[in-house]
């Protein structure tokens, strides 16, 4: 199925093939047509399965049915999610899918002085993609009004949950018009977020893409035993050694994230950490400079890292293994995005073991050990293997595996400076998801 099967309109379609993507992923087959019908969906899936879109594309045609711009722009649409990276990307998406249509949208977030944010929602506009807390003080200074909502969008709803905005999402539920449809998106679904997607969902559809089918499957994984103390040189070792063109790495602290960057500049490789603790300009400049290739490593935790988006990322390393088993799906979604493929590798230490059986649990499979490192730590597991053998899993259309070259010189890389063909039909050999 392609995009132009949906229903969608032409001035969409033109500037999907724009971007170069023809082919929906399994998300946006299942919920577009579910949207274009006006209902209301509860929608269960990760990070890079491609759900910015499965909500922005119908979004976007919907306003552009309608044709309600008449005089004063008003909010027709809200999206609201936890971090702000999260609602830059998705803000930049609804600009690139809608630049055809003549539709405004803003982003509002906190961190920053609220001045110019505010100067944006005067000049009126169509779509709003905001954080909790920054909505919900503009809402209270009168610079927003959510009287005139068409769509609400509640993105990553249990990171909203962990990040202790539960009671400022529920505010913002309670001030919404009783006419609209509404988006709910979560990657997991406790009691606690199955009580408030019924708080914002009438009678809805659900679309769930299991983690697994999502990610893991398409993700070469390896373990590395090794001592707790002992984790900081085998990073510094397998960055050295196999020289990758850019890494992830992911902490459980943000004191950890630190710590991580002080000992990878010590040992001459170029890095900067990304976490809640780090100013809003700090931490879109460390992942600029990530995108653009001139950061080789960036260190993260798990809050800081929604929103990450980056092309073609080859590698993310775990040098702390998480307690939630799905965060390791996550994690891991940073690479292997749509067709891509990728590599995960991931540190354990004695204590971290029994997070390893849930995450072998959840996906459903047995991560391979690496054995022959130089920092080994005691093991009795069976499954062992050597770093040579760490292949990415095959592309969706690709037979063979393919290695992963950990030789590639970062300085060459063109990962991050892919340039998209203005006539896809004529350069993509395959079709490309979002």
């Amino acid at each position: 199925m392609k995009f132009k099967d949906l229903g969608i309109q032409e001035p969409i379609l033109k500037a999907l093939a724009s971007e170069g993507y023809e082919m929906p992923t399994p998300i946006q087959e299942k919920a577009i047509p579910i949207l274009l019908q006006g209902k209301d969906l509860l929608g269960v899936a990760q990070t890079g399965t491609g759900k910015t879109a499965a909500f922005a594309v119908p979004i976007l045609n919907g306003l552009y049915l309608r044709k309600h711009i008449s005089g004063k722009r008003l909010i027709k649409a809200l999206v609201v999610t936890p971090t702000r990276e999260l609602a830059i990307q998705i803000s930049d998406s609804f600009s690139a899918y809608g630049k055809f249509k003549g539709l405004r949208n803003t982003v509002i977030f906190g961190g920053v002085k609220q001045g110019k944010q505010v100067e944006e929602l005067k000049k009126g506009v169509d779509i709003l993609v905001s954080t909790p807390g920054r909505l919900l003080d503009l809402i209270q200074q009168g610079f927003v009004s959510l009287e005139d909502l068409d769509y609400v969008v509640l993105d990553e709803a249990d990171q909203m949950l962990d990040m202790g905005f539960i009671n400022d999402v529920k505010k913002i539920i309670a001030k919404l018009p009783p006419k609209r449809q509404s988006l709910f998106f979560s990657a997991t679904m406790p009691k606690t977020i199955v009580d408030l997607s019924r708080q914002i969902l009438g009678d809805f559809e659900q679309v769930t893409i299991k983690p697994e089918q999502a990610t893991a499957e398409k993700v070469g994984q390896a373990i590395y035993y090794v001592s707790k103390s002992d984790k900081p040189k085998l990073l510094v070792h397998l960055i050295k050694s196999r020289n990758p063109s850019a890494v992830l790495v992911f902490s459980r602290t943000k004191h950890g994230a630190n710590k991580i960057v002080k000992i990878l500049e010590k040992a001459g490789i170029n890095s900067a950490a990304i976490h809640g603790n780090k100013s809003q300009v700090a931490r879109q400049k460390a992942l600029g400079d990530f995108k653009n290739g001139d950061l080789h490593v960036l260190v993260a935790t798990d809050i800081a890292a929604r929103g990450i988006d980056v092309d073609d990322l080859a590698l993310v390393i775990n040098f702390d293994l998480p307690n939630v088993a799905e965060t390791y799906v996550h994690r891991i979604g940073r690479t292997g995005r749509a067709e891509a493929s990728g590599i995960a590798l991931s540190f354990c230490e004695a204590e971290e073991r029994p997070y390893l059986k849930d995450i072998e649990k959840l996906i459903n499979q047995k991560i391979e050990v690496v054995s022959d490192h130089p920092y080994v730590e005691s093991i009795d597991a069976s499954a062992v293997i050597s770093p040579q053998k760490i292949v990415q899993k095959p592309q969706a259309r690709n037979n063979k595996p393919k290695a992963f070259n950990y030789t590639s010189n970062p300085n060459k890389s063109k990962r991050f400076k892919k340039k998209k063909s203005k006539n896809p039909s004529v350069t993509n050999s395959q079709p490309k998801h979002l």
